[in-house]
Formats: structure tokens, C-alpha cells, sequence
């Protein structure tokens, strides 16, 4: 069997992350990549995850049985009408961008739909740039494929079988689902989440109260809103029209809710909150669900030195495997400074009996 060259345009987060969850999954494949960033190219080299640093797209990407389009949206039009002279016709083409529409007209217009798989791992961090990216993060994470109609069944199951391969979780739909799925799922929350920072910068005190005190939930909701303004950007002026569409039926719902604020309607007010608290729970009980059941705990710690190595060395003791554990800097859900977090119930259930024992009080997720 001949060994997997994969090609990457771009290596930035999402590239570097699915280019080195391929070194692990298959660690004889040839790695070839062309960046405008010398820094992360010579930084993949250094790490072994790249074999190869191409100093412009050339006839070095001709032998791929794989081509990553990882490069900002905006210069895929441009990218593609220069590598489609030293594309191979075996070659699997793919992108990891978050609209798809746009790339598929382009890879219409120039002729390439019969080798052209979108793609794009439902995963990321608001952190960006090849020196974050991480294998894991592609880990149970959804993949989208979205094929042209002119792709050859045999292609499709190559990619999709390496991309389960990669420990994600590969799922087909059209671009244009695709992007109406996603622009309610992740672009519009970008939207909110960055709208809700700029009201707070722009209402808070001269002394800054507001950002003093933000606590759990604001941070909680809003930490999207530090991911990459350009790629952003980008975002909103290519599915511009599925934004626009679901931008408008949220500020319809908030209208609607800002009425049930001023009557004072106390019925609306609690279906509004029920409806999307047993709609969101519904998330982590669904199959391969987003969010993910988490067995953890805060427990009330005095503010003295060992504190923390009592609590772990207790649970130690009882060969209770902690899976992480983080001080609390807020108190704003409960009153425990300290959350750990378990690898199943099991061990959930024993820590709790062990530190009830000894007499900590905690604070369970209900």
C-alpha cells in the first residue's frame, strides 16, 4: 500500500489540528505545506508533524492523495485557480471552512466539483494559529462533509473513513443546509456574544465596575467573542444571508421577551427560561449529543495552605481517579472554591459519600 501524502494550504488552528491528528492516526504519512507564516511552518517541521515545507503551491502538491484548503476564506478563489494546474484528478479536495456555499460555486466555476469535498470539524477555541492547534481538538467532534454531486462514491468513503479515523464524528449534509445549520449554531452566538461585550464596555462605570465583577455566566457566554475578529469577519460576509435571517428572528424573540418584561408576565417568563433549560438538558442526553455529561462537584475548602492536597490525597487514599480539578475564582452558582471532576458516575458517587464522611460540604450539578 503507498504511503498518505496529504497537502495543507494554510496551517493555522484548525490545519495544524487536523494535520496532526493525521500524524497520529497514520505516523508514516507524508506531510507537505505551503503558509504565508514561515514561523508556523518551520515550528510544524520542528515538531515532526510536517515533512515537508513547499515555499508556494506548486507541483509539489501533484502527488496528494489529499489537498486541505486551511487558508482564511477570503484567499480560496485565489488559492484554488493556482492549484488547479498541478492537481491531480485522484487528488481528494477539501476545505475547513465554516461556510461552504461560496467554496462549492468556486470549485464549480473552475471545473474541479468531481474531486471536491467540503469539510469542517465542528471544533476550534477562541485562541487561534498553528501553536495552539492540538490533535484532540478534533476528538468527537462532529465533521461535516458536504460532497459536490459529482464526486465518485469510492472518494466519499476514503474521507469519510479518515475522518473517522481522526476520532471525529463524520456527518454529510448539503452546503446549503450546512450553512443555514451553522449560522444558527455558531455564527449568530459569535454575533450575541460579541454584542454582549461591546454593551457591557459601553455601559459600564468610569471606575469599571462591570468588568470587575463579571462573573461565571458572563464569561461563560461570551468567551467566543475573543476568537479571531478577520476570520469573523469573513464569516459574516459569506453567509451574510442565513446570519441575516435568524439575526432578525432573535431580535424578534427578544422583542418578545422585552414585552413580557415590561407586563410583568410572570407565566411567559418562566416557559421562556423552562423551555430552553429542558430543550438545552435535552443536548447531553441525545446520542453523540454537543454537550457531554460532566460528573463534577465544588466543595467549600478552607483558605490555608495544603487545603487542596488534603482534598486530593483523600481521594487518593480511596484510589478515586480525579480526571481535573480547578479553584473556583467566582461564587457566583455556589458557595465551593474548589471543582473536580470525574471520569464517570461511579467515582462521582464515591467522592461524594467519602468527603460527606469527613465532613466537606458540597455543591452537586443538579
Amino acid at each position: 500500500m503507498s504511503t498518505l501524502t496529504c497537502g495543507f494550504i494554510g496551517l493555522g488552528l484548525i490545519g495544524g489540528s487536523i494535520a496532526k491528528a493525521i500524524r497520529r492516526a497514520v505516523p508514516d504519512a507524508h506531510m507537505m505545506a505551503y503558509d504565508v507564516n514561515e514561523t508556523s511552518l518551520r515550528l510544524a517541521v520542528e515538531e515532526r508533524v510536517i515533512d515537508e515545507r513547499c515555499p508556494s503551491i506548486d507541483a509539489s502538491f501533484s502527488g496528494c492523495d489529499y489537498i486541505f484548503l486551511c487558508a482564511p476564506v477570503s484567499h480560496n478563489a485565489e488559492n484554488l485557480s493556482v492549484l488547479k494546474e498541478w492537481l491531480s484528478p485522484h487528488t481528494i479536495l477539501t476545505d475547513v471552512g465554516s461556510v461552504k456555499t461560496n467554496i462549492h460555486r468556486q470549485v464549480e466555476a473552475l471545473g474541479l466539483e468531481h474531486q471536491f469535498i467540503g469539510g469542517h470539524p465542528m471544533t476550534g477555541s477562541e485562541r487561534f494559529g498553528y501553536p495552539n492547534s492540538q490533535a484532540a481538538l478534533l476528538e468527537n467532534a462532529y465533521y461535516i462533509l458536504t460532497p459536490t454531486g459529482s464526486v465518485p462514491e469510492d472518494m466519499k468513503n476514503r474521507y469519510h473513513d479518515l475522518v473517522a479515523s481522526l476520532g471525529a464524528i463524520p456527518l454529510v449534509l448539503s452546503c446549503e443546509e450546512h450553512d443555514y445549520v451553522t449560522a444558527a449554531i455558531s455564527h449568530l452566538p459569535h454575533i450575541i456574544a460579541a454584542s454582549l461585550v461591546n454593551l457591557v464596555r459601553e455601559s459600564d462605570s468610569r471606575e469599571g465596575v462591570m468588568k470587575m465583577v463579571a462573573a461565571g455566566g458572563f464569561k461563560d457566554i461570551t468567551r467566543i467573542a475573543s476568537s479571531s475578529p478577520d476570520m469573523w469577519q469573513q464569516i459574516c460576509l459569506t453567509n451574510t444571508e442565513n446570519i441575516s435571517k435568524l439575526l432578525r428572528d432573535y431580535i424578534k424573540s427578544l422583542t418578545d421577551i422585552l414585552v413580557c418584561l415590561d407586563y410583568r408576565a410572570e407565566n411567559a417568563l418562566y416557559d421562556f427560561f423552562n423551555t430552553a433549560r429542558n430543550y438545552r438538558e435535552s443536548f447531553i442526553s441525545a446520542p453523540n449529543g454537543p454537550l457531554k455529561a460532566e460528573y463534577v462537584f465544588t466543595v467549600d475548602i478552607e483558605d490555608k495552605p495544603g487545603a487542596i492536597s488534603a482534598i486530593a490525597s483523600l481521594l487518593a487514599l480511596h484510589n478515586v481517579s480525579i480526571k481535573n480539578i480547578g479553584i473556583n475564582h467566582n461564587r457566583e452558582f455556589a458557595e465551593g472554591a474548589l471543582r473536580i471532576e470525574f471520569y464517570d458516575s461511579r467515582a462521582l458517587e464515591e467522592a461524594i459519600e467519602i468527603m460527606t464522611e469527613h465532613g466537606y460540604r458540597l455543591h452537586t450539578k443538579k
